[in-house]
């Protein structure tokens, strides 16, 4: 298990480690052709950052070589904003005082017609942490009301026991993203000091659960802000190559989402400007060339437009972060404030505008 390999590292020290990195380091790490975790770590250090333009032009040659000129498209769909959690930083939070809502089969249904009538073939089911209210039976039917629209089916939700993931597998998920949110494990109490989620164990344990009860594809991050970003991302690198070790004939993806203003508010403890952002990706990439690059409407329109050539494998458009926030209530509470507000097909017409192909399905299901 993942949990066993990472208390074998001490946050303090693994901190210490990045920042004590050399232009030695860096340029040692780019004259390579197969990068290790030592590496990643020079890779995402203060050190590199005059090495940015270097690493950029090596992150766009190993995607291009890997991924081709493609750009994944999906959007999420969110399906409950009940939680039983409290989180610090998200609108959906136990104790944010909001009307909750959770989309009836009906409901579901219209708005898999609205999102399948953008172009849409690969969703992403979205619902706050909710056992009782959005609990494995009601996944699994939302699941089976979405296959008639969408060729990938990917989800955000609770993380669950092998058995309850082998059941939702069978009824047709694809994909599992399941964040740590920080890899801090005394900063991740604080930010969870109620509900299931409060667990830090049993979180990062979940990615493992999914590998063996055989998904597709396993997402994975942190969201930055609650924690020192670059520490965050060696953890979550850690995880990563664990996983691609232990459970290789599962794909994986990463995201990268900066902390956004919601209804109750959360500052950064630490800011990440764009440049950062860059270098982290570009990292990533030169870390993993397998590995799928997310990039959220989280971020603005020509941050996202910019980065497109520079790792970035697939990308959200046209976003909700709201239960029926397409077409059954629009109004309702957002999770988060997006950026990019651009509709799906203004935002594919920038991507092919930069001599990309916008795939609207996951690639890899349909190679098979």
């Amino acid at each position: 298990m993942y949990q066993d390999l990472f208390y074998q590292h001490n946050w303090d020290e693994v901190k210490a480690s990045i920042y004590a990195k050399t232009a030695h380091d860096v340029e040692r790490a780019l004259g390579k052709e197969k990068r290790n975790l030592e590496d990643f770590k020079a890779l995402i250090s203060p050190a590199a950052a005059p090495y940015l333009e270097q690493m950029a032009q090596l992150s766009h040659q190993l995607t291009k070589k890997r991924f081709g000129n493609t750009i994944q498209m999906y959007t999420p769909m969110y399906l409950s904003n009940e939680c039983q959690n409290i989180c610090t930083y998200c609108g959906f939070s136990l104790d944010n005082k909001v009307r909750r809502r959770t989309l009836s089969d009906e409901e579901i249904i219209r708005e898999a017609e609205a999102i399948r009538a953008m172009g849409f073939e690969h969703i992403l089911l979205v619902t706050g942490e909710a056992n009782r209210t959005v609990g494995v039976k009601y996944i699994k039917n939302a699941i089976k009301l979405m296959k008639p629209y969408f060729s990938h089916i990917s989800m955000e939700v609770q993380p669950m026991d092998q058995d309850e993931y082998e059941e939702l597998i069978e009824a047709g998920l694809n994909t599992v993203l399941v964040y740590q949110e920080t890899y801090h494990k005394d900063d991740y109490k604080k930010h969870h000091p109620k509900g299931k989620k409060s667990n830090f164990d049993y979180r990062v344990d979940t990615p493992d659960r999914l590998g063996k009860a055989g998904i597709h594809k396993i997402g994975v991050g942190v969201l930055i802000g609650l924690e020192d970003w670059r520490t965050d991302s060696f953890f979550t690198a850690l995880h990563l190559d664990y996983l691609e070790r232990t459970y290789w004939q599962t794909k994986y993806s990463i995201s990268f989402p900066r902390l956004r203003p919601f209804s109750g508010g959360l500052e950064p403890k630490v800011e990440m400007n764009d440049r950062e952002l860059v270098q982290l990706i570009c990292a990533y990439r030169l870390f993993d060339e397998e590995v799928e690059l997310s990039l959220s409407t989280r971020e603005h329109p020509i941050f996202r437009d910019n980065i497109i050539k520079l790792g970035i494998t697939s990308a959200s458009a046209g976003s909700k972060t709201n239960p029926g926030g397409y077409v059954v209530e629009p109004e309702s509470l957002e999770q988060f404030e997006i950026s990019d507000e651009r509709s799906a097909e203004e935002f594919a017409e920038m991507v092919k505008s930069q001599g990309y192909e916008v795939v609207w399905k996951d690639w890899d299901l349909a190679l098979q």
